[in-house]
């Protein structure tokens, strides 16, 4: 079973910005109510695109550098990185079917 990677601004860079893969980030918190509804869907996404997309969880409590790079100014914004670029950003609570949308979107750009 494919699981979001937790990641920290130590690591993004190598985990995000130099996967070979598209990375689909979620910028959370525990506090974060909206975060927690999304959270499983996330984790959805990890197994169902596992192998094709990677999928990662930054708390931005912890990890203060990335989101204010990125401009994350409300929680939960899921980001998708491909090539070290950003492809597209969400912002808010969605359905999985709008995220898999975006990523199928993405995965038949990189093709």
């Amino acid at each position: 079973m494919s699981q979001p990677q937790a990641i920290s601004d130590q690591d993004f860079d190598r985990s995000v910005l130099q996967a070979k893969e598209p990375v689909l980030v979620d910028f959370w918190a525990a506090w974060c109510g909206p975060c927690r509804r999304v959270g499983p869907v996330v984790e959805s996404l990890a197994q169902e695109y596992a192998g094709k997309v990677k999928v990662a969880k930054l708390n931005v409590d912890e990890n203060p550098q990335t989101p204010a790079k990125y401009s994350v100014m409300s929680i939960p914004t899921l980001i998708l990185f491909q090539g070290g670029q950003v492809v597209t950003q969400m912002v808010g609570a969605r359905s999985k079917e709008e995220f898999k949308k975006v990523l199928d979107e993405a995965l038949k750009g990189a093709k």
